[in-house]
């Protein structure tokens, strides 16, 4: 994901890449830290979908209704920390 052609392509678009430098790389680096502690932080939230998407039924939504389907997240989200810490 660390290419300059990349990175101009999406600046064009008005898109900011947050993405890791390559450890080799030979020029400067494009970004400083700041994105990057983001960046750092999303597999707590990629994590959290995957623990939800044990559950078949948030994993395909079969309620009509949204408060019937977040009821069913809550649920799922309730029964993952009690297995953790109970």
């Amino acid at each position: 994901y660390d290419s300059d052609k990349a990175d101009k392509e999406l600046r064009k678009q008005q898109v900011e890449l947050i993405a890791p430098h390559r450890s080799n790389r030979k020029a400067k680096p494009t970004q400083d830290g700041r994105p990057l502690r983001r960046y750092r932080n999303r597999w707590k939230v990629e994590r959290l979908f995957a623990w939800i998407h044990n559950y078949r039924r948030c994993y395909v939504r079969y309620e009509y209704h949204d408060t019937n389907f977040l009821a069913f997240v809550q649920i799922a989200c309730i029964m993952i920390i009690m297995k953790k810490y109970f």
